[in-house]
């Protein structure tokens, strides 16, 4: 069944002088313009497509990524207000409104909110607002101690940030267990620290038992991190080398990496460190 606002794979009916036209199933053919028409999908005979209603709330399909899709939070900036509402950049041609109804307070032009994407069922028009909670789900969360979540960073509070887990549940970072710098906006991987008993999630930006680590040593976790658990940097490795991998010097990288050894959180080996968390 296609989606709006979502990515579809559609087979091609039919070309015309405009584009090809796309079997939206359950929402009849759907245009996709000329300019998005590659060799691949004539070859192939069908396209990947975010399909959304135009200017004059026709459903078209393309190959653009927006910013945001339905059923997800997003920060986006406000390009426009009219009396209908804001308008959102959202990396489409047409702006995504936010009507005066589900904004929090008046949204100012050049500014970013907060905001959750929606399908308008009455109108089949994507629109997005700025009450949250409407759309959070209020059931008591499943998650497990370390579990890997998605985090958007919501705003900065007092006690550190609260954010969104998984476009579903708030949660919040504590100031004393967060190592880098955050911002309203920022998305990143996250891990679950606990379920208190009112339901609310503790959260990390770390695995836990990594907390306690040093910035530098966090440096190295999250190079190995995002290159499956290894990376070819060791006591031999140049100056150089490191510092233009990791940003740091080789005399914090060799205190750093003695550390996660004795901690058994790394592993030496001849072409470079591994995670012991990874076979």
């Amino acid at each position: 069944m296609a989606e709006i606002g979502k990515i579809n794979t559609l087979k091609v009916v039919r070309e015309t002088g405009n584009g090809v036209y796309l079997d939206g199933e359950n929402l009849g053919e759907i245009l996709m313009p000329k300019k998005f028409v590659i060799d691949d999908v004539k070859s192939t005979g069908q396209a990947r497509v975010f399909i959304y209603a135009d200017s004059e709330d026709r459903l078209v399909a393309t190959t653009e990524q927006p910013l945001v899709k339905v059923g997800e939070f997003a920060f986006l900036k406000v390009i426009a207000t009219s009396r209908f509402g804001a308008f959102l950049y959202w990396g489409l041609p047409k702006d995504l409104l936010v009507p005066h109804s589900e904004q929090k307070a008046k949204m100012l032009e050049g500014r970013s909110y907060l905001v959750f994407v929606y399908l308008d069922k009455l109108t089949n028009r994507i629109v997005a607002s700025a009450k949250a909670d409407k759309f959070l789900n209020n059931t008591p969360p499943e998650y497990v101690p370390c579990q890997a979540v998605d985090l958007l960073i919501a705003e900065e509070t007092e006690l550190g940030y609260k954010a969104i887990v998984n476009d579903e549940h708030w949660g919040i970072l504590y100031k004393n267990q967060v190592f880098k710098p955050l911002v309203p906006g920022d998305k990143i991987i996250g891990y679950i620290n606990k379920i208190r008993e009112d339901g609310k999630i503790d959260l990390l930006t770390e695995k836990p038992g990594y907390e306690k680590i040093d910035y530098i040593s966090l440096t190295i976790l999250k190079a190995l991190e995002e290159n499956r658990g290894f990376i070819a940097l060791s006591d031999n490795s140049s100056p150089e080398i490191i510092k233009s991998l990791l940003g740091i010097s080789k005399k914090n990288f060799k205190k750093a990496i003695g550390n996660l050894y004795k901690k058994h959180i790394i592993e030496f080996k001849s072409d470079g460190i591994k995670l012991t968390t990874h076979k």
